[in-house]
């Protein structure tokens, strides 16, 4: 009979399988703990907050897995999410006073399935009010540097974090790896894109553009294709001061509404977090939803619901907040120095068809 340990494919619960995961996965228990006293340390409160959601994160680009909530008597249902993100529950826990929080969440996105990515995965969030952005990415500088190793590595890319990390703008991004783009220029007199202007930009800098490309399209794509590829390498990169049209649930820049006040976290390659001085404003969260439910109903003839109760929350005063969402299983992936995410996942990618280990390696897209 052939030796299972030799058979290039074994399930998450053989024997030899889960050997072979073990110090990933006991490294991914103790980066829990760690990250536990960390904020603990700092003055943070753990909360928990609910799984299944009346309206799921407002991303254009997220799939979500949707239920039902059905009383004993039949009568009163609704639809139901899971969530993609605890950041509209926490937030009402902030209008309510709680002060400085943090989640270590279980969520869901329908169809992400890679060495990077697992659809029901863990994210860490942490909000601090009174924070600025600097001052969060100082913390979470500080954090990475308490939970990780001096060095890690993914898919044949090592960063060194004990280097100062970068601090560089989408603008500079941009300029430096895209060909000297302009990616401000293309934007009107109220920060909107301007689809003609980066069509006439990104032609000038050798992009193509394709005819029906809007300009979050167009941005997208050079962004993936030329500008994430170049972050995150010898040393970890906060990409800050994103393009007002991708602000998200991030306030602008009072010194340049142009510009959002939000960060993207790069190192060894992959994205690892995102992070917004977060938008207190209920009318300008409104418009913004509406926006979001439009262009979703646009792109996947689908428009998920808004969470009018949240803005009601975000009415009646959320105060000034600095907040982060991490790649909980991508931390623990490079803690462990594994080269997939379902390597520190005690079943892998099971029950999803990507094989017991998934792909090992270390190629496939990025996304938190």
């Amino acid at each position: 009979m052939p030796d299972p340990a030799t058979q290039p494919s074994l399930p998450v619960w053989h024997p030899e399988s889960l050997a072979r995961r073990l110090p990933a996965l006991r490294r991914r228990a103790r980066l829990a703990a760690e990250t536990r006293a960390f904020f603990a340390a700092r003055g943070y409160t753990e909360v928990e907050t609910p799984a299944l959601v009346p309206a799921p994160g407002m991303e254009v680009h997220l799939a979500a897995f949707r239920s039902e909530f059905r009383p004993i008597l039949g009568e009163g249902g609704f639809p139901l999410w899971l969530r993609t993100s605890p950041e509209l529950a926490i937030k009402r826990l902030l209008v309510a006073g709680c002060g400085p929080v943090f989640e270590i969440a279980r969520v869901w996105r329908n169809g992400e399935v890679s060495p990077r990515h697992a659809p029901e995965f863990t994210m860490l969030e942490w909000y601090r009010p009174g924070a600025t952005l600097a001052g969060l990415m100082d913390e979470t500088e500080e954090f990475c540097r308490a939970v990780l190793p001096p060095r890690v590595a993914f898919g044949g890319v090592e960063t060194d974090l004990a280097a100062p990390f970068e601090r560089l703008t989408v603008a500079e991004a941009f300029a430096r790896h895209a060909g000297g783009l302009d990616i401000l220029a293309t934007l009107d007199a109220a920060g909107e894109g301007d689809a003609a202007a980066l069509h006439a930009a990104a032609r000038a800098a050798g992009f193509t553009p394709r005819p029906a490309e809007n300009w979050e399209d167009l941005f997208f794509r050079i962004l993936l294709e030329r500008v994430e590829p170049a972050l995150g390498r010898a040393r970890a990169t906060f990409l800050t001061h994103w393009p007002a049209p991708q602000a998200a649930l991030a306030r602008r820049d009072p010194a340049d509404p142009r510009v959002a006040l939000r960060f993207e976290l790069f190192m060894a390659g992959i994205e690892l977090a995102n992070a917004f001085d977060e938008l207190t404003d209920a009318a300008e969260q409104a418009t913004r939803f509406a926006r979001d439910v439009a262009e979703r109903q646009r792109l996947y003839g689908e428009g998920w619901p808004v969470d009018g109760d949240f803005l009601a929350a975000l009415a009646q005063g959320m105060p000034p907040t600095a907040g982060i969402a991490l790649g909980f299983d991508r931390l623990a992936m490079l803690a462990a120095g594994a080269g997939s995410v379902a390597e520190t996942l005690w079943l892998g990618h099971w029950p999803y068809p990507a094989g017991p280990l998934a792909d090992e390696t270390g190629e496939g897209s990025s996304g938190p």
